[in-house]
């Protein structure tokens, strides 16, 4: 059976989220993580998301893998592609949003495609083009401080025309808000002007159905999870409580996280006075420790009747401090490699259920534990669903975009399972 959505995502959470929001709208989703050697069993799969760690790599290489991933996905059957990156537009003006979308349009030949990284459910929209983190626009947000790509203006036009040798027009609220049609009218307008991109307003659901209904002979679509809504529909698909059942995994229960985001630093906040938490001395890892060992002895000796904490997430001043003793890349590096170490001990040891908090934190847990494959289950908030291994040991995994997710998310997210 052909696939009917191919999507890409430049990171795992982001993977996860866009694919958590097809699997509600009644998709069977299956996550790849790279490109696959061999083609996995696809029966009974709509979609298929292919989540590479591409965000903030070299741009070349970022397109390349883009490439490569896009013509799997189209010799499965995918007649249409999906580039999914975060919500809040992360990048820089030297990419890689850009480089990659003016790559997949090439490949794919499309005409024209969109640029909508709404989700209003976690506070993301668009008005005028300008970028909108709840009421702050972009650049007034925390997302100014990101330490990789720091984002200081809200103009997607702008920041799309700055990374991409396409011209970038916009479909203004006024147009978005009389429905699919007046998109389209506008969408084949911007096309004969010569524009490459459209960036589309969106203020709430209603906007990213109408989108979506408008994009459904669109060959490439790109942007944040929230557009994805309306794709189903286009393949008469809707939702079943099938396609949102929870994983059923025994073992016990770890969250890991490394993100530094304000949302990721109050759930660890909220637990802290009510599980065993841990925090990673980044220094004692530079200095060559078994950091990763302790923190394994640590959670197994544990009770296994409530989970543990295991972060490295820490405020603006502390992660500015650690980059500048050991540089950003090193000090990434050297956090990513010991999470990995720490998930693929622990689950040799009884654990089965993982959350993990921040887009590179999830992509090193994904690598240490080997897996190749998910399957997208039941959502524990918007944007973050649980998924479970396809092959090899059972795991049940949540991989949680840093900015996602209720103060209480670490206890609900294992409330959750049965």
């Amino acid at each position: 059976m052909s696939l009917k959505l191919g999507i890409i995502a430049d990171d795992f959470t982001g993977a996860t989220d866009l694919a958590v929001t097809l699997v509600n709208e009644g998709m069977s989703v299956l996550q790849l993580f790279g490109t696959p050697d061999a083609v996995p069993d696809l029966t009974g799969i709509d979609a298929a998301v292919i989540a590479l760690k591409s965000r903030t790599i070299a741009p070349e290489l970022a397109v390349g893998q883009s490439v490569e991933a896009c013509r799997w996905l189209t010799q499965q059957g995918a007649g249409q592609i999906f580039f999914k990156y975060c919500s809040t537009f992360d990048s820089t003006d030297q990419g890689n949003i850009g480089p990659v979308a003016d790559a997949l349009m090439d490949e794919l030949d499309a005409e024209i495609a969109l640029i909508c990284p709404a989700f209003p459910i976690n506070g993301r929209s668009v008005y005028m083009g300008h970028l909108f983190v709840g009421q702050e626009l972009l650049s007034d947000s925390p997302m100014r401080h990101h330490p990789l790509t720091p984002m200081t203006d809200s103009s997607l036009v702008r920041l799309m025309t700055a990374q991409s040798r396409k011209r970038v027009g916009l479909v203004s609220h006024d147009h978005v808000k009389n429905g699919a049609e007046a998109i389209e009218e506008k969408l084949i307008k911007l096309a004969l002007d010569g524009c490459g991109y459209a960036v589309a307003d969106a203020i709430d659901n209603r906007d990213l159905r109408a989108i979506g209904r408008a994009a459904q002979f669109h060959k490439l679509i790109t942007g944040g999870s929230g557009v994805a809504m309306g794709l189903p529909a286009n393949f008469g698909i809707s939702p079943s409580e099938a396609a949102t059942a929870m994983p059923r995994v025994a073992g016990r229960e770890i969250v890991l996280a490394g993100s530094c985001s304000v949302a990721t630093r109050g759930q660890i906040a909220f637990v802290k006075d009510r599980w065993p938490v841990m925090k990673l001395d980044v220094d004692a890892i530079a200095a060559g420790e078994d950091v990763a060992g302790a923190a394994v002895d640590w959670a197994n000796q544990r009770p296994a009747t409530a989970p543990a904490l295991i972060y490295a997430s820490a405020d603006p001043d502390e992660v500015a401090a650690t980059q500048a003793r050991y540089g950003v890349e090193k000090a990434g590096a050297m956090v990513e490699e010991t999470f990995a170490n720490i998930a693929r001990t622990l689950s040799q040891t009884g654990f089965g259920r993982f959350v993990v908090a921040g887009g590179e934190t999830s992509g090193a847990v994904v690598s240490g534990l080997d897996i190749r494959a998910l399957k997208i289950c039941g959502e524990i908030d918007p944007g973050v669903p649980w998924t479970q291994t396809t092959d090899g040991t059972e795991i049940a995994l949540a991989l949680k975009s840093g900015n996602f997710g209720t103060p209480d998310f670490f206890e609900k997210a294992f409330a959750r399972l049965a």
